[in-house]
Parts: structure tokens; C-alpha cells; sequence
């Protein structure tokens, strides 16, 4: 029992989703991106993979659900994508794609909105123009505990026109479907504990390969996500099957990648009344219903593992390794991230799942010693800021190494802290909690979507000026490589020596070693960035 519940917070160490949720939390996500079918306009394009239809609203065109893969169904269920090739006559990009199959019950996004499917590895473009082949590349990898989510509730048009930039945005497969570990049973299987990521390394391939088309540069490509999304992209940087074909990176919120995979093969083969041996034919010879159901039956959690395939090392090595080869990264979390985890798991839980999750902030040591250590630096925090705390710390400590070592590296690194609190939607003060940021890195308050979408009020004038100085700063790293300039507050790089961190607020602001305390705590030391590589 205590295992399966250990698995079950697992889901949602990277991301945004647990079945088990109060009644008085309501967000609706779903409704951000509706509007776009609603414009009044098509336009169409010629591409090397043949004429493509997409909307658009006289400023930015959409082209939604292009495929960049085959569906990987039957026989190629649990292995690499393969990639689609031209399409005959006219292809209509004018609807939001299938979506990857998931749980239908979620309390943060109402899948009902799109169609569950396992032919689901589409992508939606945003563009200014088609015409000329030079705007810098943002490719967005959504979050949900590599369980749950998609690419259809992210609207990248407002900052594709604000930037002059192209926003992609991925489906990928979730669950069992991409990251089941079945490598201990054929040769055929191995990597398929990162086929998830697979799956976004062959859509950066058809940005490499086909977003000319569309007026971007394949030379100046960004990745970037939240949460499980982040997990992605450090997850890319430690893969070496994906060296080259991107050129910065951003992570929101996200864990390190530093754990192999789990094994599920015992558990899926008893839920299935099967041997082991014979494990693999029932999974292929189950419905994808069925095994969305098997899924949830055994709690299970996997994605970002270093598979030794497809990722190959942690990603605090990949980011020093890479030394000047490396990209400049962008790495950061949300103050309170902790509050949505205790609205969304009842509090009897919190011991239990707390201490599995603290085993994540510092992966190989004495869990009971981090535990009682935190309790004696905020003996003042009650049960549920002390659980919310191990939270926030495990996104922490992640993105504060992860930045210091691009800098130490030599491509650079920035580090922000958002602490804007939220202001509607929620019943209680959440702070600025977990994916808060989201709508801000995209400017979602200067479109077109409704007020309910939002966790702040669009017409608040510091919740506008924030929106559009953040995303400014993320165009302007997509651009160059770095995020200072055009008027912008000055943002220095996270150095071992200066430690200085962004901070996101009603009035932003820079301060420096925010975290020392925490940081001696956690035992990451005062490093000077040469000490790094030994």
C-alpha cells in the first residue's frame, strides 16, 4: 500500500495533475485558446510537404495539427516515431489536433474540449508571416506529470506578433504510451522509457527540416516548457540524439533529471493476469482505453529518467559537459509552488507523499535529515506550509544548479524567482504558485482569450506591465542569447560569485544569494565555476 501511494505522488512531481482534488479548486485552462477557431480569416501557404490551409486574424496565422510523425499504433506502439512524409493535395491546419491519451478526469484542464487518440503527435504553428525565413523559434513543450496535458491550450499568437517571432507548440505521447520501460524485454524497446521524448526531439526534426516554410529559422530555434514540460527540456539537453537542432533553452519549474527509470513491468503484468514473459503482447493487444485504465491502477510514473539510450546522463552533467558547445539557459520557479500541491492533495496524505517527495530534493541522501533539518530552519511554518515548502524547494533546487552551471560552463545562465500572487480562480491565497508564470511567458492578457482563463486580472495595470516585460525578455533571449536589452530591467547571469536572481513582481527587481541559506542547507556549496569540473 505504501508503495502504490509513493507511485501515485509520483504523477505529479513534474507537473500539473492528481485525480485526487478538492471541490473548491476550479481553474479552467481549456478556454485560452478557443477563440482562435473563431477567426475570420484563412490563409495558405506552399510548403515542401505540400499546401497547407490555416487561419489567421489578419496579424498572425495558426496552422493547427500539422503532423510531424506516423501514429505509433499496432506494431509500432512502444517504439520510436516514424517520420510523416508529404501530404496530398491541401492540407487543412484549421482545427486543434487529437490530443495524447490521458486520464479524462483531471482538476486543472477539461479534456472533453479535444479528442483523445494515440495518433496524437501533431503540432500547431504561430506565425506572423510565411514570408522570409529569419524569425527566431520558440518550440513549447506542455507540462502534466508526463501524464496529462497538450499543446491545444497554449496560445503562442499573442507573442509570435509581439516578438516578430514563430511559436510551436507539441503533442507528444504520455503515460504507458511514452514512457513504459519495456527494454528488459527485447531489443526493439530500448529507449522506450523516453519515447515521450522522443517524440519531441522528432518534432524539433521537423522544425529543423520544414519551419521555413513557415518563416522561422532553423538555426535559432528555443525550447522551452513547464514543469513536466521543463523536465523535457532538461531531458533534451542530456540527450545526445538532440545535439544541435536547438539552440537555447528555458525551464520553468521543473526537477532535475538525474533518476533511471522506474519498473512497472510486475505490477502491468499482475493487472494483466499474464506472465511476464508475455507482458509486452498484452500491452499491444490491449485498447488504448485499456491501458489508460491500467495506468491509473498502478500508479504509474515515469518520464525524465536517464533511460542510457535516449538520455544518457543527469542534466546537471549534460549542462557542465557541454562547456562552450552548451546553450544559454534560462531557469527559474515560482515562489509558492507548494500551494497548488496542498490544494490538490488531501491533507492526510501529506506525510507520507512529503517525505517521497523530499527524497527528490536530495535524490541519494538522508531524506529524515533534509526533513528535520527544514523543520529547524522554519520551526514556525504549520503542516501544510511545511509540506507546500518541500514542494517548492524540489523545483528550487533544480533550476538554481541547473543555471549556475550554464554560467560556469561558459554559454551563460539566468535565474528568476516569479512572485506575483495570483489573484482569482482559486478559493484560497495560493501565492504565486506552481504554473502561475505560464500566462505571463506567453502575454496571454493581451489576447483574445476570456477572463476565466486567467488566474489574474488582465486588466490589472501591473499584471499587463509584467506580462509584456517577461515575454519581452524570453523574445529577446530567443533573439540573441541573452535576455537584457530593449529598455528591459538589467538581468545579470547567476554566477557562483554573484548569485543574483530576477525577481517577477508588481515591481520587478534583481536581488542577490536569495537561497544561500537554503542552498548550505541542501549542501550545494559557495562553488567558483572552475571547481565545477572537478
Amino acid at each position: 500500500m505504501r508503495l502504490a501511494l509513493v507511485a501515485a505522488l509520483i504523477l505529479v512531481i513534474l507537473g500539473l495533475r492528481l485525480v485526487i482534488s478538492r471541490p473548491n479548486f476550479d481553474l479552467d485552462v481549456t478556454s485560452s485558446t478557443n477563440h482562435i477557431l473563431d477567426w475570420g480569416y484563412k490563409t495558405t501557404i506552399d510548403s515542401r510537404l505540400g499546401e497547407i490551409t490555416g487561419l489567421s486574424n489578419g496579424r498572425t496565422h495558426a496552422f493547427l495539427g500539422i503532423r510531424y510523425a506516423l501514429p505509433p499504433t499496432g506494431e509500432r506502439r512502444f517504439l520510436s516515431a516514424v517520420a510523416a512524409g508529404p501530404w496530398q493535395g491541401t492540407y487543412e491546419a484549421t482545427s486543434f489536433p487529437n490530443i495524447a491519451m490521458q486520464s479524462k478526469s483531471s482538476p486543472l484542464e477539461d479534456t472533453s474540449s479535444f479528442q483523445m487518440s494515440e495518433d496524437s503527435l501533431f503540432l500547431n504553428v504561430f506565425t506572423p508571416s510565411a514570408e522570409g525565413a529569419n524569425r527566431p523559434v520558440l518550440l513549447w513543450i506542455h507540462g502534466g506529470s508526463f501524464t496529462g496535458g497538450s499543446a491545444n491550450t497554449y496560445d503562442g499568437s499573442v507573442l509570435a506578433e509581439q516578438g516578430d517571432v514563430v511559436i510551436v507548440t507539441i503533442n507528444y505521447r504520455l503515460g504507458l504510451f511514452g514512457f513504459l520501460d519495456l527494454s528488459e524485454f527485447d531489443d526493439e524497446f530500448s529507449g522506450s522509457a523516453s519515447n515521450g521524448i522522443r517524440d519531441q526531439i522528432f518534432a524539433l526534426e521537423w522544425v529543423r527540416d520544414n519551419i521555413a516554410d513557415y518563416g522561422g529559422d532553423p538555426e535559432n530555434v528555443t525550447i522551452f516548457g513547464e514543469s513536466a514540460g521543463g523536465s523535457s527540456v532538461l531531458s533534451i539537453l542530456s540527450s545526445p540524439s538532440a545535439d544541435g537542432i536547438y539552440h537555447k533553452a528555458i525551464v520553468h519549474s521543473a526537477p532535475s533529471v538525474n533518476q533511471p527509470p522506474n519498473n512497472f513491468s510486475q505490477a502491468l503484468a499482475d493487472h494483466f493476469d499474464v506472465e511476464l514473459l508475455d507482458l509486452p503482447a498484452a500491452l499491444r493487444n490491449s485498447t488504448s482505453e485499456e491501458l489508460v485504465a491500467a495506468q491509473e491502477a498502478v500508479s504509474f510514473s515515469n518520464g525524465g529518467k536517464i533511460d542510457g539510450t535516449v538520455i544518457t546522463r543527469s542534466s546537471n552533467e549534460a549542462i557542465l559537459d557541454s562547456a562552450a558547445g552548451g546553450v544559454p539557459l534560462i531557469a527559474g520557479s515560482n515562489r509558492d509552488e507548494g500551494t497548488l500541491f496542498s490544494n490538490l492533495i488531501p491533507s492526510p496524505l501529506y506525510g507520507l507523499i512529503g517525505e517521497a517527495v523530499a527524497a527528490n530534493v536530495v535524490p541519494g541522501a538522508d531524506t529524515g535529515k533534509y526533513l528535520a533539518d527544514l523543520k529547524e530552519a522554519y520551526p514556525d511554518d504549520t503542516r501544510t506550509e511545511h509540506f507546500e515548502r518541500i514542494w517548492t524547494e524540489l523545483n528550487r533546487r533544480a533550476v538554481i544548479n541547473s543555471a549556475v552551471r550554464a554560467s560556469a560552463a561558459g554559454p551563460g545562465g539566468w535565474l528568476y524567482r516569479f512572485d506575483l500572487p495570483v489573484q482569482q480562480g482559486v478559493s484560497d491565497d495560493m501565492g504565486a504558485t506552481h504554473a502561475a508564470e505560464i500566462a505571463f511567458t506567453f502575454n496571454a492578457f493581451a489576447g483574445g482569450a476570456p477572463d476565466s482563463a486567467f488566474l489574474y486580472d488582465r486588466n490589472d495595470p501591473d499584471v499587463r506591465r509584467l506580462a509584456l516585460n517577461w515575454s519581452n525578455n524570453i523574445i529577446q533571449f530567443a533573439r540573441t542569447g541573452n535576455p537584457n536589452g530593449a529598455g528591459l530591467l538589467q538581468w545579470p547571469e547567476y554566477t557562483a560569485e554573484n548569485r543574483e536572481t530576477l525577481i517577477l513582481d508588481s515591481v520587478s527587481r534583481v536581488e542577490a544569494f536569495l537561497d544561500s541559506a537554503d542552498r548550505k542547507r541542501w549542501g550545494d556549496s559557495e562553488t567558483t565555476p572552475s571547481e565545477f569540473f572537478h
